[in-house]
């Protein structure tokens, strides 16, 4: 497999949100906007793409059984990173994401892709491969809040177009729910005509 295909295969074929239904918690409780969203993926873009460097660069010195122990300070670490750097220059984002940034260090496609893939293969190959995943989720949670921030509250990054009208439940847990299992379907139904 070539890198491009490794780093579109998380677009579409590996989709985290809506293929693979990995990251649900932080899918449901940030998407209240296209900028959390969007917020939310890159952070976790840029751990996943990290973490999965300096596993895939270590992996042959850590023992097995201190492992999974390992790939989470590893994670942690990235984690740490973002968070003082997202609360020193984006602190409104920071407030708003809350305690979803410290999250991401047991965020199941993160370790996912660390004990699937960044473990067994090469370090461009797993950049490649966290970029991918990456992009893939940063794309959902984008998409999900742009819809719930149009339906809900009539704007979109912000921009007001609707005049306030709008459904509430949208933006709330309810709203959550509905959006993303709509965009699954539809994601679902538009790749499999594809194949």
């Amino acid at each position: 497999m070539n890198k491009l295909q490794l780093i579109t295969k998380g677009l579409i074929k590996d989709n985290p949100t809506f293929v693979l239904v990995l990251g649900m918690c932080p899918t449901l409780g940030t998407t209240t906007s296209a900028f959390n969203g969007m917020g939310m993926g890159l952070a976790t873009l840029v751990v996943l793409t990290l973490s999965n460097i300096v596993i895939s660069a270590l992996a042959r010195f850590i023992p097995d059984k201190v492992r999974i122990p390992s790939y989470i300070v590893i994670i942690s670490a990235f984690v740490t990173i973002i968070q003082l750097l997202m609360q020193a220059f984006l602190p409104s984002l920071y407030e708003t994401l809350g305690l979803f940034i410290p999250l991401i260090v047991v965020n199941c496609i993160v370790l996912g892709r660390a004990e699937a893939f960044a473990n067994k293969n090469t370090v461009l190959d797993s950049a490649c491969d966290g970029l991918g995943i990456g992009l893939g989720f940063t794309l959902s949670l984008t998409v999900i809040g742009l819809v719930r921030e149009i339906l809900g509250s009539g704007s979109a990054f912000g921009w007001n177009f609707l005049g306030g009208d709008a459904v509430l439940v949208f933006v709330l847990a309810p709203g959550a729910f509905l959006v993303l299992g709509l965009l699954m379907a539809l994601f679902n139904r538009l790749t499999a005509q594809r194949r």
